[in-house]
């Protein structure tokens, strides 16, 4: 009977073991809990810190205008050379542009051929006209007569609308030679009178028949739609007999 009462002695014994082990940590929660509001206070004094870090770098940052300022300066140079050298490129691409069309308006090799001319005037009398072609357009060149010399000599110039005189029209000495362009300067027609048999007008030189154009015999405008005289080109006499258009 004895041996069978000491087991319940040692179960009864453990759940007491137990009681003492877990009483001792629930003791120690309250401990934890002071703790952290330890933790908590330590915290303010930390802040003020970083409040005084503040005003140290103004002495660096006064520096940095310079090294900026020496910056700004090179993009300044890096840029205006980026300018001039895109404004040399656009200026030889508009050169390498524009001379062929410029070569393209000048005159052809057929017309340069024809940039002079020599008349001979030998074979025409007084009072007669011919009719020629000078760089592809008609050219009059008329011998006066002594009446019509003097006729337009006599003419006040200042009366007319392209003021001009005979002697401005013809040469020292060649009064009785007029040269002159066969285009009329209204609107490029070309006026009759050149020729035998021709009309030449109120005034006995030059009659545009398509808009009513009356030149005299010195080729300058006297009646019609027409603002300028018949033009007289650049020529010369390389004889008595021969006249260098051109």
């Amino acid at each position: 009977m004895a041996k069978k009462a000491e087991p319940k002695k040692a179960v009864s014994k453990a759940p007491a073991a137990t009681k003492a082990k877990t009483a001792p940590a629930a003791k120690a929660a309250p401990v934890t809990k002071a703790a952290a509001p330890a933790q908590k206070a330590v915290v303010p004094k930390t802040a003020p810190p970083k409040a005084v870090a503040v005003p140290a770098p103004k002495p660096e940052i006064a520096a940095a205008p310079v090294i900026e300022t020496h910056g700004a300066a090179d993009d300044v140079r890096r840029r205006d050379f980026i300018n001039i050298a895109a404004v040399s490129f656009a200026g030889v691409g508009a050169v390498a542009i524009v001379l062929p069309l410029i070569n393209q308006m000048n005159p052809s090799a057929d017309v340069l051929a024809e940039a002079s001319s020599e008349i001979d005037v030998s074979q025409i009398q007084p009072g007669q006209s011919i009719k020629t072609v000078f760089r592809k357009q008609p050219l009059f060149v008329r011998h006066l007569t002594s009446t019509e010399v003097a006729a337009m000599g006599k003419v006040d110039a200042d009366d007319l609308r392209d003021p001009q005189s005979l002697d401005q029209r013809t040469k020292v000495g060649k009064s009785q030679w007029l040269v002159m362009m066969g285009v009329c300067t209204h609107l490029g027609c070309v006026p009759s009178g050149a020729a035998a048999g021709e009309l030449k007008g109120e005034f006995e030189g030059f009659f545009c028949p398509c808009h009513g154009s009356h030149y005299d015999a010195a080729g300058r405008i006297r009646k019609g739609p027409a603002p300028k005289n018949l033009e007289v080109p650049e020529y010369t006499f390389v004889s008595d007999t021969v006249i260098k258009v051109g």
